[in-house]
């Protein structure tokens, strides 16, 4: 296969300024603000997504340290010599200014903890933002299909935030971030505290329809000539199935946040069973949802791995049509697995068949997970920052995968559930695939982006402390869930204080970890060295455009005449071929 022309026989022209890049000024600082608060770009639109992420992750994550500084030491409660009882252990007091206890102040961090990292930071995260930002660029398409509605997205997903974050400067709500009737609907005097927070959920799940509408639209109207769909990368299948999920799924959580409004200010009943309702039906509104959110979380991050995994190692993918379909057979079993978050709270006969397909889903996973394996073996493996990310992607995803096993068979699941185990199991999946991935991807897809490259080795100990704090803040867990110390609980018995504490140690070897990221990347920004059209060597269509890409994206219509991980065949683009010689292939005669 010849490598990818342009239209009518064109010569590339990658390396000029045609229009110039999607950076370049406007002419003054008012002129860009305005420029990028009214632009249509989905490069533009989709770094402004990654910075209000990444504003939000860090603000979820300031919650998640007070959650781990509270529980440095057990609440104990002793009576001193003049016979009165003293509190001791509550960290967060100082921070009770409403006159609520430190134990309730722990729950509202724990609770905004988890809104933020879940509906305003995961969900919304790769696909939102790199999904924007090289869907478009990687099927050789100028723009998503809706451009307008595009930056619509991004002003709901903003308001909403603001909205459900504006609960938390009147006071914040302790419910927990699943908003679990009767608890949501009866406690708290302050009714509007609860509202605000779950009307942003609402608000914000409006941005995630209208993005994943115009990535189905793009990916089925905009591909370059040539293009069929096995020969799109692996990422844009992935946020296309993820796109699917978002467009059937999230009207289901609209439903389920009103309902509970209602229920809420006007006690409608519907969740009440003195009034008729079942407090339950709730929990299956609310997973039949969060459960394929779970896909929207990790799907995006498989089709990151597919990338960096096939361009860091110099191989094409292994089974490439299976990891494809894998992606949209987890997409469909998604909205079928919901009742394993209920073993506890539904009959024998339900729960049993939950669990079935709670395996079942396991399925479509291990392919990929294997086949990325497979990818791997004799591959000629650069241990760059993304390909460090890559593999511990791997690790870290298959210990939250094995480890959820106990949790989806209802004998281990009854002892566990509701404990630290399963605080453990989820970071390892969501963390540890989610966060991680996207950490793959930027550091992947960042000279790119804005035209410069990142140190190595600031980047590389970047990675070491993610890696090995995130590890000893949550593998601890699974000891301490396996022990009965349940979740969500301020107060503690003393014998769990240890492993508290080696926990509390790691979120500090993580925070120090995204410190030296954070100054990477804006070291990168002033003092970067210029990255070239294709640094990694990388096939896929992204790599035909200029660092930073041009305003338009390619100078000339794409036409696509060979595969994306042709590495075999191909010689990447803009690269001098001595440094990318051909490996031998045996089955090529």
């Amino acid at each position: 296969m010849s490598s990818l022309d342009t239209h009518a026989g064109a010569a590339p022209q990658l390396g000029g300024d045609h229009h110039g890049s999607y950076l370049t000024s406007k002419g003054g600082l008012w002129a860009d603000i305005a420029n990028w608060a009214t632009t249509v770009d989905h490069k533009k639109i989709g770094v402004m997504y990654l910075t209000a992420l990444l504003i939000l992750f860090f603000l979820g994550g300031v919650m998640a340290l007070a959650v781990r500084f509270e529980l440095l030491e057990p609440t104990r409660i002793i009576v001193n010599q003049a016979g009165e009882t003293v509190t001791t252990g509550q960290r967060l007091a100082f921070l009770a200014t409403d006159g609520a206890t430190a134990s309730n102040i722990y729950n509202r961090a724990m609770t905004l903890h988890g809104a933020i990292m879940t509906f305003m930071f995961i969900v919304p995260g790769i696909p939102a933002s790199l999904g924007n930002f090289f869907l478009p660029l990687m099927i050789g398409a100028k723009d998503v299909a809706f451009p307008k509605l595009n930056l619509g997205s991004w002003y709901v997903y903003v308001f909403g935030s603001l909205f459900a974050l504006a609960s938390a400067l009147v006071g914040g709500i302790d419910t927990g971030w699943t908003l679990y009737t009767p608890y949501s609907t009866m406690t708290d005097a302050d009714h509007w505290r609860l509202v605000a927070m779950v009307m942003g959920v609402f608000i914000m799940g409006f941005a995630s329809i209208m993005t994943g509408l115009n990535f189905v639209v793009t990916v089925h109207k905009l591909r370059a000539p040539g293009m069929g769909w096995f020969d799109m990368p692996l990422f844009v299948w992935a946020i296309y199935a993820t796109a699917i999920i978002q467009v059937l799924a999230t009207p289901v959580i609209g439903i389920t946040t009103l309902m509970l409004i209602f229920e809420r200010l006007f006690n409608f009943g519907l969740f009440d069973p003195r009034l008729g309702g079942d407090p339950v039906l709730f929990q299956h509104f609310f997973w039949f949802y969060s459960h394929p959110v779970v896909y929207i979380m990790i799907l995006p991050a498989f089709g990151v791995i597919s990338e960096t995994i096939t361009c860091h190692a110099r191989k094409p993918i292994f089974g490439y049509k299976s990891v494809a379909f894998a992606s949209l057979g987890i997409a469909a079993v998604s909205f079928i697995v919901w009742g394993h978050h209920m073993f506890t709270s539904q009959g024998e006969l339900t729960a049993a068949i939950f669990s079935f397909l709670t395996f079942f889903v396991a399925v479509p996973t291990a392919i990929k997970v294997f086949n990325w394996i497979a990818t791997l073996y004799k591959g000629s493996i650069v241990f760059n920052t993304p390909m460090l990310y890559t593999l511990g992607f791997l690790f870290l995803f298959t210990i939250g995968g094995l480890t959820g096993l106990p949790l989806a068979t209802l004998s281990t699941d009854m002892h566990l559930h509701d404990s630290y185990y399963v605080v453990a199991h989820f970071h390892y999946v969501m963390f540890g695939g989610t966060v991680i991935a996207l950490l793959a991807g930027m550091h992947h897809w960042w000279p790119k982006m804005f035209g410069k490259m990142y140190a190595e080795r600031p980047a590389q100990l970047g990675f070491w402390l993610v890696f090995l704090g995130f590890n000893v803040t949550f593998f601890i867990q699974f000891i301490m869930g396996a022990h009965g110390m349940p979740r969500r609980y301020a107060s503690y018995p003393d014998e769990y204080q240890w492993m508290h504490l080696i926990s509390t140690v790691g979120s500090w070897m993580l925070l120090a970890g995204f410190l030296v990221h954070l100054f990477t990347f804006i070291h990168s920004l002033l003092q970067g060295k210029p990255a070239g059209a294709n640094p990694w060597g990388g096939l896929t269509l992204e790599w035909h455009a200029d660092s930073p890409p041009d305003e338009h994206n390619f100078a000339h219509e794409p036409i696509v005449k060979h595969g994306p991980y042709d590495y075999d065949t191909v010689v990447p683009p803009h690269c001098d071929p001595a440094d990318y010689p051909l490996p031998e292939n045996p089955h090529k005669h």
